[in-house]
């Protein structure tokens, strides 16, 4: 029986943001993946988006699949999603692989990142972006963007995960960043992975921070390779 992987996209992004990767995984695994409320144009919750929440969606997902236990790859913010159960609900995590997840937040870090998430100025400036936004997520993508931005704010003030936290997951942990990457630091990401217990580090050559311009090829050997690691 193959064995069952759950892919979870980041911010700003839906399921269909890892068709790539899910193409190629499923040759040799069980491949789910899930559209976190809000996004892909679906509903936006009136409750403001926060990491708990978000993990609360992916524990009804498997319970609603009869998935007791999976394994997790997590881009960006599913990361994030992923070691927050890892560490509240680990019979539900076999593995985690995170990749480009920001580990770090800082008041400063996150206005830093808020601001960018602006609709008005992204439709003026970068207006090819705020069409790409409108297609994959529909009308609220403006709706959606001013949440997330909220929510990155909220992150900088109370992080869901903290550097004690990090200290007390015991799941296989693999943390992945790309060398290039200007919005996830490798200082961050090796700070978490001395932290983890049963963690292992990855550094990403040639890779920046969007999940399209990820070599899939690279990630699911890197992806393989560590689920076939006994930890």
């Amino acid at each position: 029986m193959a064995q069952k992987i759950l892919l979870l996209h980041g911010a700003l992004g839906s399921a269909a943001s890892l068709n790539p990767l899910k193409e190629v995984l499923q040759k040799d695994f069980d491949v789910f993946t899930y559209t976190f409320q809000g996004h892909g144009g679906t509903e936006i919750p009136s409750e403001d988006f926060t990491i708990s929440n978000f993990a609360n969606e992916v524990l009804v997902f498997l319970e609603e699949n009869s998935l007791d236990k999976i394994i997790i790859f997590g881009y960006s913010m599913g990361g994030y999603v992923g070691l927050y159960l890892a560490k509240y609900f680990p019979e539900k995590v076999e593995k985690l692989y995170t990749l480009a997840t920001k580990l770090d937040w800082t008041i400063e870090g996150s206005i830093k990142e808020a601001a960018m998430l602006n609709p008005i100025k992204i439709k003026e400036k970068v207006p090819k972006y705020a069409l790409a936004l409108e297609q994959l997520h529909g009308s609220n993508w403006e709706i959606l963007m001013e949440k997330t931005a909220l929510m990155m704010l909220n992150l900088g003030k109370n992080p869901a995960i903290n550097e004690s936290d990090f200290e007390k997951i015991t799941v296989p942990v693999l943390i992945t960043v790309g060398d290039k990457d200007t919005m996830v630091s490798i200082e961050e990401s090796v700070f978490a992975f001395r932290k983890i217990p049963n963690c292992m580090f990855c550094v990403m050559p040639n890779t920046i921070h969007p999940i399209e311009k990820v070599d899939v090829n690279q990630a699911v050997h890197q992806i393989k390779n560590f689920i076939k690691i006994i930890i």
